[in-house]
């Protein structure tokens, strides 16, 4: 983890990350029942998430290692303080638990279970049983974004995910994103994260 970035990862998650460079690197357990209490429905289920931090988050977590010092209270409090700070950071988009629409949720569970696929709008507007033009102003009120543009997000999120914690090559990676143009994914990638595959993998 550099100085500014680091991961979001559901409970149970496993995983073999790889480094070029030796780097420090702390890690932050929260309790599931803790995130509930601060309005996070289903923490085990969470979205990864992986890239910089916003300054709050960063340093409650860097913090973390002190919550013991200061008394039972101090720590709890500081642990919800926490909780509640990557409930707000996770809850930029919503997860599919959030969306009142079963026929929404499942195209939701549908576009992360298949990002490798060729996802197209009458495929989901088929499985939310909706037209095409119902299903993209539906979908649009209940995530805040087009379906095109949450999936290309839901594959640079999985890409910034494997850049960190895998030796695949970037090409590999565009390609189990759903990329088979590595122009594009480069693209879309520099103007998610501003940065390019190459330089976001860099420690």
């Amino acid at each position: 983890m550099t100085a500014q970035q680091g991961w979001i990862l559901p409970s149970g998650a496993t995983g073999i990350c790889e480094f070029d460079a030796p780097l420090d690197v702390m890690m932050v357990e929260v309790e599931p029942d803790v995130l509930r209490e601060v309005g996070m429905e289903t923490p085990e289920s969470i979205t990864p998430h992986v890239g910089d931090f916003d300054a709050v988050t960063l340093q409650l977590s860097m913090a973390a290692e002190d919550f013991n010092a200061g008394g039972t209270l101090y720590r709890e409090t500081m642990h919800r303080a926490l909780a509640a700070q990557l409930t707000k950071t996770l809850a930029v988009r919503p997860q599919a638990s959030q969306i009142e629409d079963v026929r929404l949720r499942r195209v939701v569970a549908y576009i992360h279970d298949n990002l490798a696929a060729d996802l197209t709008l009458g495929s989901m507007a088929n499985l939310a049983a909706m037209s095409g033009f119902h299903f993209s102003r539906s979908f649009k009120a209940a995530t805040g974004s087009s379906p095109l543009q949450y999936v290309i997000a839901a594959r640079i999120d999985l890409a910034k995910v494997l850049l960190k914690t895998t030796s695949l090559t970037v090409a590999e990676i565009a390609h189990r994103v759903g990329y088979n143009d590595l122009s594009r994914f480069g693209q879309h990638f520099k103007r998610t994260a501003g940065a390019t595959p190459a330089q976001f993998r860099t420690p």
